[in-house]
């Protein structure tokens, strides 16, 4: 198997959340809304057990969790659930532009429904200006949109002054999480959120299970559902529970506020080690996004002279990714590294790197050998790594 270092795109089941959730796929088969036998009231005993941790790792009430199919559903709950609920009260969305695409297709469609969409710019490190949120607002404006951790670049928005000038204008403030929630310390309140997704997959549990925090506190926040068909989720989202996947949540939650501090250390180790190592082997490798304010486990690098793509198949012994798995079949230059200002080479040249917490030091050793051995072979044969107007400076 390949080294795998695409952990921004999935992790790998952790053994002791498959554990957790084996009894409900078989013995434990009964239907969490069954109120009327013990297969029900055992499932629904084994669902809310798993609410409370996840609310656990968020610094939530478990009453505040909506348990959905993954942090897409989320973020499409939370855009269009608000929106819709709220329309009496303004017509105007404020978000960012490096933001995922199942944040960036939702504010499209509410565009053609007739509201306004402000998609702020960031810096050339990917921060979001909280001036320009603040000149954005208005008297209109019910929810403002940024995503914690950038899934391509790592880099970590500043929550806190958002939700400030957010909360100032009053208007609403949602996040998505998926790639900070069990790599960081993710609390609700000190983030200032009213909603926040997230999704088992990227923290070691299982594909097709997430959730939805949905402040309860004064006053009321409404959201309308996108699924009909039963108002479980008390109305927010309908549809029969997965036990097995929302015990698997459960556990992977419980796992990373156990250990997500140790895992981080680690991890950043071998960032630095993978960072160290090709920078100082290779010329004109350029890192993407802020330096210091990013997740431990990402790294994004533009190798000038190489195609992203080109660098990739050319090592089918390592698993890596030019951007996001949800657009990894498009050939275009991620709108992320766009949006920094890098345009050309350095678009084209865009890595990303995902560390995981079963990684090794002798892993990223060898990736690194087998990257420095590719990017100069194909350097060699590029005619662009030849022009005399290459930058002759590192980032």
């Amino acid at each position: 198997m390949p080294i795998y270092l695409d952990h921004h795109s999935t992790t790998p089941c952790d053994p002791r959340v498959v554990d957790a959730m084996a009894p409900y796929w078989t013995r434990e088969f009964g239907n969490a809304a069954s109120r009327t036998h013990a297969f029900g009231w055992r499932a629904e005993e084994a669902v809310e057990a798993a609410r409370e941790e996840v609310a656990r790792l968020i610094g939530a009430d478990p009453r505040e969790i909506v348990f959905t199919s993954g942090a897409t559903e989320s973020n499409n709950l939370a855009l269009l659930g608000v929106a819709r609920a709220n329309r009496e009260r303004g017509d105007h969305i404020i978000s960012c532009q490096t933001e995922h695409r199942s944040v960036l297709d939702p504010l499209a469609a509410l565009e053609q429904e007739g509201f306004r969409v402000t998609r702020l710019a960031v810096d050339a490190e990917g921060l979001v200006d909280v001036d320009d949120l603040r000149a954005a607002l208005d008297g209109r404006t019910i929810l403002v949109s940024v995503m914690h951790v950038n899934n391509e670049i790592g880099v970590v928005q500043p929550l806190p002054e958002i939700a400030r000038v957010t909360r100032e204008h009053g208007a609403l403030f949602h996040t998505d999480a998926a790639q900070s929630v069990g790599k960081l310390r993710v609390d609700v309140d000190r983030l200032g959120v009213d909603l926040l997704s997230l999704t088992a997959h990227k923290l070691y549990g299982p594909k097709g299970m997430g959730a939805l925090y949905v402040r309860r506190r004064r006053p009321v926040l409404r959201v309308a559902p996108i699924l009909y068909g039963g108002g479980h989720e008390r109305g927010m989202r309908s549809g029969t529970l997965p036990v097995a996947l929302c015990v698997g949540l459960g556990r992977a939650c419980q796992i990373a506020g156990q250990e997500w501090e140790t895992d981080a250390k680690r991890v950043l180790l071998l960032r630095d080690r993978l960072w160290q190592r090709l920078s100082t082997e290779l010329d004109e490798v350029w890192l993407n996004g802020h330096p210091e304010n990013r997740v431990a486990g990402n790294l994004n690098l533009s190798f000038i002279g190489v195609e992203a793509q080109a660098l990739l198949v050319a090592l089918p012994e390592v698993a890596l990714s030019s951007g996001s798995a949800c657009t990894s079949a498009q050939p275009q230059p991620s709108h992320v590294i766009r949006a920094l200002g890098r345009g050309g080479a350095r678009a084209l040249g865009a890595v990303r790197f995902g560390i995981g917490r079963a990684n090794t030091e002798a892993e990223i050793d060898a990736v690194a050998e087998l990257l420095v051995e590719q990017v100069e072979r194909l350097r060699a044969m590029s005619p662009l790594w030849h022009e005399p107007a290459r930058a002759p400076s590192r980032s």
